[in-house]
C-alpha cells in the first residue's frame, strides 16, 4: 500500500502572508490542526499548526491584554513563525515508511509533494490508523482466527491457506505477529467460527483466539 492509496488530497493550504489569527479561523471552523504553506507556484514552503502558534504566543502570564494579543497575532503572519524545514514525504512510498517516519521525528503529519515540490496531499496519523484497521479487515463480516505456530518454518502460511481452500473458506485477511511466539491472524469468511477451529485443531494447529463479526 502507497502513500498515494491513502492521503488526502483535497488539502486546505495558505500562503504565507496569512495571519497567524487567520489561520487560527480555519483550524477553528474545520476539523484538522495543520495547514501546508504554499507559495504561487503550488509549491510547498513551510507547516503552520496549532503547537507552533501555541508555542509562539504569548502565555496568560505577560502583560499583554486579551486586546493588544488579539492586535498581535492579527498582524502577524505566519512566515514568521511556521516550520521551515519540513518533513515531507512523496505519493509513491510505502506507507510503512510514511509510518516509520512519523514515529522517527514524532510528528503527526507528513505533506506529500511532488518531484517538483508541488503540494499533492497529506497523510496523518489518523490515515496511518485507519489502513491498519483495513489491512486486518476489522470490519469485514466473518470470524477472525488468531492461530499459535510453534514451528515458524518455510510452507506454514501455505499450508494453513490450503487447508482453508481444501474446505472451501476464503481467507480474505492475513498478518504474521512475531514476538514471543508466533501468531497468524486471519479473517475468514466463514460466520461459524467453530467449525474453523475444529478444521484447523484436527490438522495440528491450535488456536488461541476466536471473534466473530456478523455486522457490517
Amino acid at each position: 500500500m502507497y502513500v498515494k492509496d491513502r492521503m488526502k488530497t483535497n488539502i486546505v493550504s495558505i500562503t504565507k502572508d496569512v495571519t497567524i489569527s487567520q489561520a487560527l479561523d480555519i483550524f477553528a471552523t474545520n476539523d484538522f490542526h495543520r495547514l501546508p504553506v504554499i507559495d504561487k507556484h503550488n509549491h510547498l514552503i513551510g507547516l503552520i499548526t496549532e503547537g507552533v502558534i501555541q508555542a509562539h504566543t504569548p502565555s496568560k502570564a505577560t502583560s499583554l491584554s486579551i486586546h493588544e494579543l488579539n492586535y498581535l497575532l492579527s498582524k502577524t503572519s505566519v512566515d514568521m513563525i511556521m516550520i521551515k524545514d519540513v518533513i515531507v514525504i512523496k505519493p509513491d512510498c510505502l506507507l510503512e515508511e510514511a509510518a516509520e517516519k512519523m514515529m522517527e521525528n514524532d510528528i503527526s503529519c507528513l505533506p506529500v509533494i511532488d518531484d517538483e515540490n508541488s503540494l499533492v496531499g497529506i497523510i496523518t496519523q489518523k490515515d496511518i490508523f485507519a489502513a491498519f484497521v483495513d489491512l486486518l479487515g476489522y470490519h469485514d463480516i466473518g470470524s477472525r482466527i488468531v492461530i499459535k505456530v510453534d514451528h515458524d518454518e518455510v510452507g506454514v502460511l501455505a499450508k494453513i491457506a490450503k487447508i482453508m481452500a481444501d474446505n472451501h473458506i476464503s481467507i480474505s485477511h492475513l498478518a504474521v505477529y512475531r514476538n514471543k511466539t508466533v501468531d497468524v491472524v486471519m479473517r475468514v469468511d466463514q460466520l461459524d467460527g467453530k467449525k474453523v477451529v475444529d478444521i484447523l485443531q484436527k490438522n495440528g494447529y491450535e488456536v488461541t483466539d476466536v471473534i466473530v463479526n456478523d455486522q457490517k
